[in-house]
């Protein structure tokens, strides 16, 4: 069979199983508008619908939710740079991502957020015809066959960005190798984070992948998060701070019954992963006997609150500076684990448990750096917190190492931002 008829006929295979599964999208998206309603907002987005139109030569990023949004600012900042007279569409997938999108570009006109339709072709097309992207960025692993391949179609050229492949999603993506081939076909090039990246993608098929390094090294606090810090340190007091970023569900029960067996008036900062769990997790903490507050509150904490609730999004840059030592959620259970990297540029010491599969490289090298510590369960990881925060010496040892690492390893943005130039100029 010709190699276009069969990717032809792949093509159409994979857009039938989306007209099935469509259903279902819309369902789990009512479901998931139950706990967090701007689900339903933008909906028509969803299927190539939009209001919002971008003027001049347009540059596309998509960033799926609040990490990979955050991993693109550097590189968007730099894209505006070079190419001043362009827009940037950014597309999303989640609520939060785009919330965190309104919140780091919210007063530039430059940049447009809206939502990524399903990956059904004449909805892609409609998404492709209304914003004509010169060219298109995508980041870390967002690989939609239809998009992709329509994208390539209309010699729309694409960069997959600040790649990252698990060996568990290699796996997955390897049980449908034609599929997977087409894909990584579409693209441009790759971008890797490191050579693991690179080697597992080569793998699947994927011909023109460059190892280029973290973008994420490059995020700089913002000024206003270094500000909110010192507001929060303000309304916190003298008292030590632990805190347990972006945790998932089942983790915030196990830290906070190892957070009871606490030295007298440290303060545990818990701040859940996703908004809608917010309520759940004060319930469950007042539940075990704590005194809770949450940070929207605006109040000054009370000297006899134990947890203090961050129920905000995008401002994970300050609860780390405000901490002395920081848990790392998603990584007490099989997760996958949360990014290290906004913790060792403010300084602050890591402590990581066993399940870190989707950042495992740099979460080795961090722990190599001496800048994080692995730790099989949370009590571990909270006895050693405890530790930290009575031995001036040793925290300070690692955050000095947290700092050196993330300067170590910058400067991927630039790498990307020549690459994208070279695409865009061939």
């Amino acid at each position: 069979m010709p190699q276009g008829l069969f990717q032809h006929l792949l093509l159409l295979s994979y857009s039938v199983l989306w007209l099935l599964v469509l259903p279902v999208a819309l369902l789990r998206l009512i479901w998931r508008a139950r706990r967090q309603p701007a689900y339903l907002r933008h909906l028509r987005e969803r299927f190539g619908g939009y209001r919002v139109r971008a003027p001049g030569a347009v540059i596309w990023v998509h960033a799926v939710s609040v990490g990979e949004t955050r991993a693109a600012e550097p590189l968007i900042r730099a894209m505006l740079e070079r190419w001043p007279n362009h827009t940037v569409v950014l597309t999303h997938m989640t609520p939060t991502g785009r919330t965190t999108s309104k919140s780091l570009f919210g007063g530039d006109s430059r940049v447009l957020r809206v939502y990524l339709p399903y990956d059904f072709g004449f909805f892609v097309a409609r998404f492709l015809r209304h914003f004509r992207p010169a060219f298109g960025v995508v980041m870390e692993t967002e690989l939609w066959p239809s998009l992709l391949a329509t994208c390539h179609r209309r010699q729309v050229p694409v960069l997959l960005a600040n790649a990252r492949l698990s060996a568990r999603s290699a796996r997955r993506y390897a049980c449908f190798p034609a599929l997977s081939r087409l894909t990584l076909g579409a693209l441009s090039a790759i971008a890797a984070q490191t050579a693991a990246d690179a080697s597992r993608f080569a793998s699947l098929g994927a011909r023109r992948t460059s190892i280029i390094g973290n973008i994420k090294f490059d995020i700089e606090p913002p000024a206003a998060a270094l500000a909110l810090a010192e507001d929060f340190r303000a309304r916190i007091g003298a008292r030590p701070v632990v805190l347990a970023a972006s945790t998932r569900e089942g983790e915030e029960a196990a830290i906070i019954d190892a957070f009871a067996r606490k030295p007298a008036n440290v303060l545990l900062i818990l701040a859940p992963r996703h908004p809608q769990r917010f309520d759940q997790v004060e319930a469950l903490a007042r539940a075990r006997g704590f005194t809770v507050q949450r940070r929207s509150d605006g109040a000054p904490v009370t000297a006899d609150t134990q947890i203090w609730l961050g129920d905000s999004m995008g401002e994970m840059f300050a609860y780390y500076a405000v901490a002395k030592v920081a848990l790392i959620g998603g990584s007490w259970f099989p997760f996958g684990g949360q990014n290290p990297i906004e913790a060792c540029v403010v300084g602050t010491p890591v402590l990581i448990g066993p399940h870190t599969f989707n950042f495992q490289a740099v979460v080795e090298e961090a722990v190599t750096a001496g800048a994080a510590r692995r730790h099989a369960d949370v009590e571990a990881a909270m006895l050693d917190a405890f530790e930290l925060l009575d031995i001036d010496a040793k925290r300070i040892t690692m955050a000095e190492a947290g700092r050196a690492f993330a300067a170590h390893n910058r400067g991927a943005t630039t790498r990307t931002l020549d690459l994208l130039a070279e695409i865009v100029e061939r």
